[in-house]
């Protein structure tokens, strides 16, 4: 286990902490360090250290356990009896099941793709064209975050909150399983082309190739996931 201390995500944090003083409350701490799961910034098996936090984001530690006690809810964050708090480990049941979840949702909502409004349409080009220049740049690391914004927003495409809301919680904790696939480019490199497709198959009106290929993708990663997570 390695303890979190004043590092890039910490400073970050720290940064955005103006937000927080003006709604010192448990649910911003933890929209904060969800956020930075989803970013990638922290891993699985990482020490958060209440003081440490607690002085970058100037909150008490009440409130800092109060959103550790939403984030384990989340299965996002583990507390270890006479240790401490730590991002958890997803194992391959986690993967399966969160699969699954996504399935229903993100399917679901490809098929409003035609219905949607224009700027939820361009969230999903942005967000894959985000992708091929990051990975032009060999930054493999930001291509999964810019993966996690492309099912973000095709989650949107169905227009309902509570399922933005509930796929940013699934994706969060699928961003700490892509910390098992070790070298992000070996990862990352298959899905792109993968994106791409599902873009211009919904650019072209062809909504159920879209969905096809979405399925072909979820079963694709599930599958590499699930292997690794095993030990195979």
């Amino acid at each position: 286990m390695t303890s979190v201390g004043a590092d890039d995500w910490l400073r970050t944090l720290a940064e955005d902490r103006a937000d927080i003083d003006r709604s010192s409350t448990a649910e911003k701490v933890a929209d904060k360090l969800r956020a930075s799961v989803l970013g990638g910034e922290i891993q699985p098996g990482q020490q958060l250290n209440e003081k440490a936090l607690g002085d970058a984001l100037r909150v008490s530690r009440n409130t800092l356990r109060e959103a550790f006690r939403l984030l384990t809810h989340e299965r996002l964050l583990v507390h270890e009896y006479s240790k401490g708090v730590f991002v958890r480990k997803p194992d391959w049941r986690d993967i399966a099941d969160l699969y699954a979840a996504r399935r229903v949702i993100e399917c679901g909502a490809v098929r409003a793709y035609p219905q949607a409004p224009e700027q939820a349409k361009r969230a999903i080009r942005t967000a894959v064209d985000d992708a091929v220049e990051a990975s032009t740049r060999g930054d493999w690391t930001a291509v999964g975050t810019h993966n996690i914004k492309f099912h973000q927003a095709l989650t949107a495409l169905a227009g309902s909150a509570r399922l933005d809301e509930e796929v940013e919680r699934l994706l969060a904790e699928l961003r700490l399983a892509f910390h098992v696939m070790g070298d992000p480019k070996r990862f990352h490199a298959d899905y792109l082309p993968l994106n791409l497709e599902i873009t211009a198959h919904l650019e072209a009106g062809a909504i159920e190739p879209a969905v096809d290929a979405l399925s072909t993708y979820f079963e694709t990663a599930e599958h590499q996931l699930v292997t690794a997570l095993r030990g195979e």
